[in-house]
């Protein structure tokens, strides 16, 4: 893993990345880390291995609201 070094950073934005870090019960570098990720995004092969991922947890689920529809009032 890479690290980074920012320089001339104002005060205050360290100062509300320390407090946003405190909040949510994390360290400085941690949140830091947590923000740049977020902001950089996926790349289009890691969104499609969540995509993946996440039919795979869902299963056959129907998606067809009007089927759902009939199955209920078929109840």
């Amino acid at each position: 893993m890479a690290d980074i070094l920012v320089r001339g950073l104002d005060d205050a934005v360290l100062k509300r990345l320390k407090e946003r870090a405190k909040g949510a019960g994390r360290s400085l570098q941690s949140e830091t880390r947590i923000i740049l990720e977020q902001a950089a995004g996926r790349t289009i092969d890691e969104s499609l291995k969540v995509a993946a991922n996440w039919r795979k947890k869902l299963g056959k689920r129907s998606s067809d609201s009007a089927q759902a529809q009939r199955e209920d009032r078929e109840r």
